[in-house]
């Protein structure tokens, strides 16, 4: 007999899914508000998001994003990629510390992150900007990709790896033809998370950002300080809508390429 579940777990879900998702809401009904006060609705507009695109400093902002999280997408999944694969052969002892040292960035707090990063940027004389934002991002991205790897290599037998090199292939063909088409939905996922992380980040940044490196979430937190504008409520809109897009993307191909892999069976 299926046991049925508590009303009040029902009602306690739904409060909680309210509280996370209506302020939210408000933010993009806001954006689309004829007027500058924000606590009175005057009409329906697109010019917030118009003049957004004709400002300046957004568009610095938006390119600066753009530029540290393409670069540290593509460094931090190639350096994941190959921590997955590399730690997947070490025994066990010296895998489990190392996963230690991998998973520590993504549990340590932000603001210990950016702030460690920022003395060590200090004591090596290194000056701020859009390289040690880079930097900083990679740090942390890294994690997150070996994260996804290693679930997807995890779930994968070395069955097809071992008949490919007794049949003669060498380790890159092996590599290249098996386990690289098998593993290619993680890294894809970890790829597209790590972009997002690195788009929507606002502590680690703001710690080693420099002052010509002014990053999209810095740059809503410093016109926050001024008041809530419709055009910062546009701004957060499409962070919102392209984080959650990037986030459903990656769990898309990660779940369609768990779905192929449990259909795929030894050839004989």
């Amino acid at each position: 007999m299926k046991k049925k579940n508590h009303p009040l777990l029902g009602i306690h879900s739904f409060l909680m899914m309210a509280f996370i998702y209506i302020p939210i809401v408000m933010i993009i009904i806001y954006s689309f508000n004829d007027t500058r006060l924000s606590g009175n609705w005057e009409g329906f507009t697109m010019d917030w998001y118009v003049s957004l695109f004709e400002n300046r400093h957004v568009m610095e902002a938006l390119m600066n994003s753009l530029t540290v999280a393409v670069i540290s997408t593509i460094v931090s999944t190639l350096l994941g990629t190959a921590a997955a694969l590399s730690l997947r052969n070490l025994g066990p002892r010296g895998r489990s510390g190392m996963n230690g040292l991998l998973y520590l960035p993504v549990i340590i707090p932000d603001i210990i992150m950016g702030l460690s990063l920022l003395v060590l940027f200090s004591q090596l004389n290194v000056p701020l900007g859009k390289t040690t934002v880079i930097i900083a991002h990679i740090t942390f991205s890294m994690s997150y990709v070996y994260v996804v790897v290693t679930a997807r290599l995890s779930g994968m037998g070395k069955q097809l790896g071992e008949a490919a090199q007794d049949l003669g292939a060498t380790p890159w063909q092996t590599f290249r033809h098996v386990t690289l088409p098998q593993i290619a939905p993680g890294i894809i996922s970890g790829a597209l998370i790590a972009f997002t992380l690195s788009l929507d980040d606002f502590m680690v940044s703001f710690f080693v950002a420099g002052p010509s490196s002014t990053t999209l979430p810095i740059y809503i937190y410093a016109q926050v300080k001024r008041g809530i504008s419709p055009e910062i409520n546009a701004l957060c809109t499409l962070l919102i809508l392209v984080s959650i897009t990037l986030i459903l993307l990656a769990q898309y191909i990660l779940n369609r390429g768990n779905g192929q892999k449990k259909h795929k069976t030894l050839p004989i």
